[in-house]
């Protein structure tokens, strides 16, 4: 199967959709999405402004409902979900007092998200779940006023290096399809408009006593939407030399040892800019968001 057109990023996107469905429609989010969405909600201080709109993108497979809602108490919450129906994945909330009704979170589609609606755009570990990264950060750069604040989480191409590696050493087909560099993300970023991207990454190691139990969580965080893996089911056959194969990831502790890389970045929705050219047609719109980025946000953009 080639690559989808359209994108730089060779994946299947047909599978790639189903993978997320399936996150979705699980009791839970995934634990580590839990984590690391714990991880990016330390850093909200650095605003100095408090949001009074938050768009949680991704918001059926975020896991940060909750951070969000005590992190800024008084801010308005809408949850987008990838799909009608797709599971909130929120724990019940009891029905007193009535001042909890406000603070439930509206729920919409992207299509539904209006532009220049949120103060803050929230994305916790969906990006990599997405077809074409660029033209959702354009979509993001529309939802957000000019001067508000894009956080976001997704995972690096150093995710399941050692993984990667034993498959090659063997000649099968890649276990994952590629994921995109931090730098690239930050050049997506200033094409579609933001301003003062900074990029970030850490490598959290997890291990496991088992390769059933390996594969097993690894099934629970994703699943492989490269178009060049493997064709059809793998037989018992072959799952007995991958487990075999495991040895190669056992550690001092003789436990199964891989990485993943967590990639953070967050920026700025700058003013946008119109073409200098000999004539120049500005829309009324366009020069409302222009002076609104002028004279109300200043040089100040919210950072401690």
């Amino acid at each position: 199967m080639a690559a989808d057109a359209g994108t730089s990023r060779p994946v299947d996107a047909k599978a790639l959709a189903r993978i997320a469905t399936r996150l979705q429609a699980a009791a839970e989010p995934p634990w580590l999405h839990g984590e690391v969405a714990r991880r990016m909600a330390e850093r909200l201080p650095l605003m100095r402004r408090q949001p009074q709109r938050i768009v949680q993108w991704h918001a059926g497979l975020g896991a940060s409902g909750d951070l969000l809602r005590k992190a800024c108490p008084k801010a308005n919450l809408v949850e987008v979900r990838a799909a009608p129906g797709a599971r909130s994945h929120e724990a019940p909330r009891a029905w007193w007092p009535p001042s909890r009704w406000s603070r439930a979170a509206a729920s919409v589609t992207p299509d539904e998200v209006a532009d220049a609606s949120a103060d803050m755009l929230w994305s916790n570990m969906g990006l990599h779940f997405e077809f074409d990264i660029e033209a959702l950060m354009q979509r993001w750069r529309r939802a957000i006023v000019v001067d508000g604040f894009l956080m976001f989480s997704t995972l690096g191409p150093g995710s399941l290096a050692s993984l990667r590696r034993l498959y090659r050493q063997r000649h099968w087909p890649a276990p994952m399809a590629p994921l995109v560099d931090m730098h690239d993300l930050g050049d997506m970023l200033v094409h579609a408009g933001f301003a003062e991207p900074v990029m970030d990454q850490e490598l959290l190691t997890l291990t496991w006593a088992t390769p059933a139990a390996m594969v097993a969580e690894l099934r629970g965080l994703g699943g492989n939407a490269d178009p060049q893996r493997f064709a059809g089911l793998r037989t018992p056959r072959w799952r007995a030399e991958l487990d075999a194969a495991c040895a190669d990831l056992r550690g001092a502790d003789g436990r199964l040892r891989l990485e993943l890389e967590v990639v953070y970045g967050h920026a700025f929705c700058a003013a946008p800019r119109v073409p200098v050219r000999s004539e120049a047609a500005v829309s009324l719109e366009q020069m409302r968001s222009m002076l609104r980025g002028t004279h109300e946000a200043g040089p100040d953009h919210g950072l401690r």
